[in-house]
């Protein structure tokens, strides 16, 4: 069901950690119904401190998985981000199963959530802000110096050249990242 696409970087894929990666992964599985096919994409990165960063991703229809795990031990880090993705699938199937009842799609994709869905708590989400702002026509990284000023983690803003309204937003690593809209 799962086609598995494994990059290492700074380390070689071995027929060990292939096979321990598809092993976890491959657990996912049992979450879908049959004759769904994804590709896994799993990216393995070795720093100099000899840390390792696990990122696994899995592009679905109308669904994407992805989580990442940083840790010393690259097998540990791997199941700690399976656990990730199972927490994440069984928070987006409680949701569509809510909104199943409340009259609205069916939530096919999933099988063996049913029962495990009634019992997640953490899956209510309430909003208890709402801000409303204007968008200034700038580039990325007058973006940027404008988050940073703010104090924020991420900044939207329209792109002075495209129109578009794009999001700039600092990573873990300290550097930034742009997200970029049609």
């Amino acid at each position: 069901m799962f086609d598995y696409n494994i990059r290492g970087e700074n380390i070689e894929v071995t027929p060990a950690i292939r096979e321990h990666v598809e092993k976890k992964v491959g657990k996912l599985e049992r979450y879908f119904t049959e004759g769904i096919t994804a590709t896994a994409h799993v990216n393995l990165k070795v720093y100099a401190d000899k840390q390792t960063k696990v990122e696994i991703t899995i592009p679905m229809k109308g669904l994407t998985l992805r989580a990442e795990e940083r840790h010393d031990d690259l097998y540990a880090a791997v199941d700690l981000i399976v656990d990730k993705l199972e927490r994440q699938i069984r928070k987006y199937k409680t949701r569509v199963n809510r909104k199943s009842r409340e009259g609205g799609g069916t939530g096919e994709v999933f099988a063996a959530l049913e029962k495990e869905a009634e019992e997640v708590q953490d899956a209510d989400i309430e909003i208890v802000r709402t801000k409303r702002f204007g968008l200034k026509p700038m580039d990325s990284e007058e973006a940027v110096l404008q988050m940073n000023m703010l104090g924020h983690d991420f900044f939207i803003f329209t792109d002075a050249e495209t129109d578009a309204t794009n999001i700039v937003y600092k990573r873990r690593d300290g550097k930034y990242g742009l997200i970029e809209t049609n």
